[in-house]
């Protein structure tokens, strides 16, 4: 693994970051919709701008262009989502037009698609090429395994996790000296309970319509929803247990369907068959994502295929709330066994049933403590600030090696 030499203070206020002054760094990315890879491209443009630098982003835009424009930074608006090759080599020619109009010092993909169009931009122009794997992408053939492989061509192959980086690894043989593993983060302060008022949390109840009575447990299972996330599971686990523990919890479904409106049907299907319409709610996405948090009482992430990373485990550990998580990806690493929740059997709707069994029996004090555990281990592993360090310092490293051959 390559090492990232430790960061500068800046001359602008920004202590710690390198000093970018005059540098312009081009983020790739499809969509600007709501999603780990998105946020992420978010965090580092604010940390560009603090380190002195311009942050752009081309794509073809979504829901949290506004927050990028409010950080700073600025969009390019083009169709990098399309996977047609002619579409990818036209947005090869506009980003090497790019580089040139703009004096673009970087180009940081993290996607395939965009990913291929960037890797050919950055040939063309010479400047350096940095991707960020932010999963693990199957492949089942030859060709899919190419398509995959663009992830791996960049001078510095970020992964956001070590479960990430032994699959990059395995899949491409990646060389150490160009992977640098950089978990995720999290915002400590925007993700801090002492900062989210009660208003926020009663507002988020309110809109979940819970009838709660002393003695209840609220769980939320944030994320889009789609079938691996583990939504059925978590129906399939509440079933499995006794009517007096039913009772007692109400699960909340936290995220938006983006398409999939056949498998929300089957859901609600399912919830009846299993007599738990009662105890089910079905809320879309919600920008006050730490006040969701503080509004229930424990988080599932029941993922049926690993998570590279699982960034609403992480949050949910920031906003002290003990977390239940399937045992695979990096779960592994953002879950401290019997410290900051409990981990599963994938794909066991037993052995979720008795992992929220376990959490809702302890005593209020000790599922607390459990919170505050989570909280600080998150601080100490995974921050934005770590992350932003880290991202600006691979950038820092590969512009000082590109000046020189200059």
């Amino acid at each position: 693994m390559s090492a990232v030499p430790p960061a500068e203070p800046t001359t602008d206020g920004a202590p710690g970051f390198p000093d970018l002054s005059g540098r312009t760094i081009l983020q790739v990315i499809p969509e600007l919709s709501a999603g780990g890879a998105e946020r992420t491209v978010l965090e580092v443009a604010e940390a560009l701008r603090a380190a002195g630098a311009t942050a752009l982003v081309a794509s073809q835009g979504g829901r949290m262009e506004k927050d990028l424009e409010a950080l700073g930074g600025e969009l390019i608006r083009l169709n990098m989502a399309s996977k047609n090759p002619i579409t990818l080599r036209g947005n090869a020619a506009r980003l090497s037009r790019l580089v040139n109009t703009r004096g673009i010092d970087l180009i940081h993909a993290r996607s395939r698609a965009p990913a291929w169009s960037a890797l050919w931009a950055a040939r063309r122009t010479g400047v350096p090429f940095v991707t960020t794997y932010h999963g693990a992408y199957s492949a089942r053939s030859r060709l899919k395994r190419l398509y995959n492989s663009v992830m791996a061509r960049a001078d510095r192959v970020i992964a956001n996790s070590e479960w990430t980086a032994a699959h990059v690894r395995k899949e491409h043989g990646v060389e150490e000296a160009r992977l640098v593993t950089i978990p995720r983060g999290v915002d400590m302060m925007a993700f801090d309970p002492a900062h989210v008022s009660p208003e926020r949390i009663a507002a988020q109840r309110t809109a979940w319509e819970l009838d709660t009575r002393e003695g209840d447990f609220v769980l939320l299972l944030p994320g889009r929803l789609t079938e691996w996330k583990g939504q059925g599971l978590a129906l399939e686990a509440l079933a499995a247990l006794a009517p007096d523990e039913i009772a007692r919890l109400h699960l909340v479904f936290l995220g938006d369907p983006q398409g999939r409106e056949a498998y929300v049907t089957a859901l609600t299907h399912k919830a009846e068959t299993l007599g738990l319409t009662e105890r089910v709610r079905f809320q879309p996405h919600t920008r006050d994502m730490p006040a969701a948090y503080l509004a229930a009482d424990i988080i599932l992430a029941p993922s049926t295929r690993p998570e590279a990373f699982g960034r609403t485990a992480a949050e949910a550990s920031a906003m002290t709330r003990p977390v239940i998580a399937a045992d695979h990806g990096g779960a592994r690493e953002t879950i401290v066994e019997g410290q900051t929740g409990t981990r599963f059997t994938p794909g066991s709707a037993t052995a979720l049933a008795g992992a929220i069994r376990t959490l809702v029996s302890l005593r209020a004090e000790a599922r607390a403590a459990m919170g505050l555990a989570g909280r600080e281990y998150v601080r100490q592993h995974f921050s934005k600030r770590g992350l932003q360090l880290q991202t600006l310092g691979v950038y820092a490293e590969l512009l000082g090696v590109a000046a020189a051959r200059g």
